[in-house]
């Protein structure tokens, strides 16, 4: 099914939300954060699909009982932001947080820098995508080993028109903007690992039942003047190294949040079915397994991953619960802090839909943009970071 095809259900699909939202001002457009993913037995080479849970792992939840409350971090300014979505933290200690100002599209993108003693920065004005002409949908982003900034750009129309773009920085400061990788159909999470970088597509093909989403995978070196371009149909690029199947129909948006861990697994974030992969890889870097590793019924989506190395846990954004759940390495899930429906001012979460550390504190991102399903019911200004302190 073809992108255009792909971008009409989408917006049919959140029409019914639209239709509740008006009123509070959320507008008509299609959410690109979101991950799926499902059990499939078989795979072609080169492209290996989920297996069911390992063992039990998927059965030894629990609730945790010393539950956390977050706090707010920082209220950030209505003339530059609207929907925050991705972080990431550089070298100097500042963060760089994607605004793709989705709840009112009229706002530009941009990149926004909170210091360390929390003050939001402009940082770069992101420009229209040349292909379709519409603003940056920024959504994942991570630091190359250059020194440069990977940022995925979701684009809601056209052909395939979503992109992997590199944020040239020279003495820490953004100068342009270069396409690296074309022809991604929702192009999600951006992590670098061990040489390469790994790029999820959140919504590969939405008629497909179950729908399907899935990671790609690309050497540093391959990353030159001249960007990739992806093959049609996506699953035969040989890029593309794992399928993440969706069967919420409702939403059916997949492959989300990426993370890796000490042993060189690597971690999806299924947002619609609430589940996390675990990709590994053999000795020549091939996929050996593709599994759902941790599930739950509290868990209710997995939009952004972050590996904690000192406390050797994921923490998933559960952006339908207005939670932070943890995954440990037995699979099992916890949840960390969760909240009722609020604006955020009160610093807790409000559609939280990316975590980052920062020292013993664990940032959150509140997209505040509602999908069917969520506890967070209108999108209300302004948008706030929250924080946990993980002390």
């Amino acid at each position: 099914m073809c992108s255009n095809n792909r971008n009409w259900q989408l917006l049919a699909i959140l029409s019914a939300v639209v239709a509740v939202t008006m009123a509070t001002g959320c507008p008509q457009t299609p959410p690109p954060s979101p991950s799926v993913v499902s059990p499939q037995v078989t795979a072609s080479a080169g492209q290996q699909a989920a297996t069911e849970p390992v063992g039990q792992q998927a059965a030894t939840d629990a609730t945790d009982t010393t539950a956390k409350q977050s706090g707010l971090l920082l209220e950030l300014p209505l003339e530059w932001c609207n929907t925050p979505d991705a972080m990431t933290l550089l070298p100097d200690g500042n963060v760089i947080l994607a605004v793709p100002n989705f709840n009112d599209t009229s706002q530009p993108p941009l990149l926004m820098k909170i210091t360390p003693d929390n003050k939001a920065e402009r940082f770069f004005d992101l420009p229209p995508n040349p292909g379709t002409g519409e603003p940056f949908g920024c959504l994942g982003l991570c630091v190359a080993p250059s020194g440069d900034l990977l940022v995925a750009d979701y684009q809601m129309t056209g052909e395939r028109a979503s992109r992997v773009v590199r944020i040239v920085l020279r003495d820490g400061k953004p100068v342009e903007a270069k396409t690296a990788i074309s022809g991604f159909a929702v192009s999600n999470a951006v992590i670098v690992h061990d040489g390469h970088v790994y790029v999820s597509d959140t919504q590969i093909d939405a008629g497909k039942k179950p729908a399907t989403s899935g990671v790609f995978r690309f050497k540093l070196e391959e990353l030159g003047e001249e960007p990739i371009v992806l093959k049609a149909p996506l699953v035969e690029d040989p890029h593309f190294i794992a399928t993440i199947d969706v069967f919420n129909e409702e939403l059916p948006l997949g492959a989300d949040g990426l993370a890796f861990d000490d042993e060189g697994n690597l971690y999806v974030g299924n947002f619609s079915d609430g589940t996390v992969h675990r990709i590994q890889f053999d000795a020549d870097g091939k996929v050996a397994a593709n599994e759902i590793f941790a599930k739950t019924e509290f868990m209710k989506s997995a939009d952004g991953l972050f590996w904690d190395p000192a406390r050797k846990r994921i923490y998933v954004a559960d952006s339908k619960a207005n939670a932070v759940q943890m995954v440990f390495p037995d699979g099992s899930v916890e949840t960390l802090a969760q909240n009722g429906d609020t604006d955020g001012l009160d610093g807790g979460m409000d559609q939280p839909c990316e975590t980052l550390m920062r020292g013993d504190e664990l940032i959150v991102s509140n997209m505040d943009w509602p999908v069917p399903g969520c506890v967070n019911t209108a999108y209300d200004k302004p948008c706030t970071l929250s924080v946990i302190r993980l002390d």
